[in-house]
């Protein structure tokens, strides 16, 4: 397996000199298995743009197949596919695969509303690729020639899925947009809509929940995680915003057996100099775990497992 990373940012696209060395561009991924010669590509954020130029550089214009599969819908996880060149060519076959967040609204229709003349001067209807979408929900998959997928519902404002791709014995797991579970039924025995039962039964789920999050990752070779905040900035007041806490993610890679772990979806407030400060404090061994690298995803970055 190779994973290279086309964006890393969250919530918006940060262009400029504060954002070279880690990148600007939203979320997109692009995992290529060479034994089988099969790309898949993970989220359209912004960076998709710069993946399609590089994908018609190699196979020339004479249409391109791609697999195509969303964490969720958020726009800064779809917003770079009007300008995913390979789009526009004629025989080019797309799959894109993706959660249903709304039953009225199926994934067709939420993407090509981006393909309105109120937002855009092209029309979905008049895309010269072969589009096919495909629903998924919280299973397990057989993608042929030996890739084994496996879906999790994530803890985001939107519904949001975590993906295991499994080859050859090789794992590589993606686990954002997504954020600590919370008691929800947790407040002051004083409060007068106070219920023991209730509390007891929010911290039962809260367990139950995080013991299933941290099997689906257990044991990857590489994960890709949503560390977009600190502790302390996510404690103060992004909770329920939809984003992991840094020190809570390593933690859980930790824990878990994970092997390399790829700090994530980085704040579009955060600076280069913030993120190398970030490294020197999160990234170094660790004794009690020494198999578990960790580190900050850079746009570029390629990495073999």
């Amino acid at each position: 397996m190779r994973i290279t990373f086309w964006g890393v940012r969250g919530s918006i696209p940060c262009p400029g000199p504060a954002t070279v060395r880690y990148g600007g561009n939203t979320a997109c991924l692009e995992l290529h298995l060479p034994e089988i010669d099969r790309r898949i590509i993970i989220d359209a954020g912004s960076g998709i743009r710069e993946l399609g130029n590089h994908m018609l550089s190699r196979h020339g214009s004479g249409g391109i197949r791609a697999e195509i599969f969303l964490t969720h819908t958020h726009w800064d996880h779809i917003m770079g596919f009007p300008f995913f060149a390979p789009i526009y060519l004629p025989g080019s076959q797309l799959t894109i695969h993706g959660p249903v967040t709304f039953e009225e609204e199926p994934l067709k229709e939420v993407l090509s509303g981006q393909w309105t003349y109120r937002y855009f001067p092209v029309r979905h209807e008049d895309l010269s690729a072969n589009v096919r979408y495909v629903h998924l929900k919280e299973s397990e998959y057989d993608l042929g020639q030996g890739l084994h997928l496996r879906t999790k519902f994530l803890n985001h404002p939107l519904l949001c899925l975590g993906y295991r791709f499994e080859f050859n014995g090789k794992v590589f797991c993606t686990a954002y947009d997504t954020e600590p579970y919370v008691n929800l039924f947790a407040c002051d025995p004083d409060d007068p809509d106070y219920d023991p039962v209730m509390e007891a039964r929010g911290e039962q789920v809260v367990a139950e929940e995080t013991l299933r999050l941290e099997q689906f990752v257990q044991d990857a070779d590489l994960l890709v995680f949503d560390t977009q905040y600190t502790r302390q900035e996510y404690q103060a007041d992004r909770v329920g915003w939809g984003h992991f806490p840094i020190e809570q993610a390593i933690d859980i890679a930790r824990r878990n057996r994970v092997k390399q772990l790829a700090l994530f979806h980085h704040d579009p407030q955060r600076t280069d100099d913030q993120l190398d400060a970030f490294t020197e404090r999160y990234c170094r061994p660790d004794p009690g775990a020494p198999d578990t690298t960790v580190f900050f995803a850079k746009e570029g970055m390629v990495v073999e497992v």
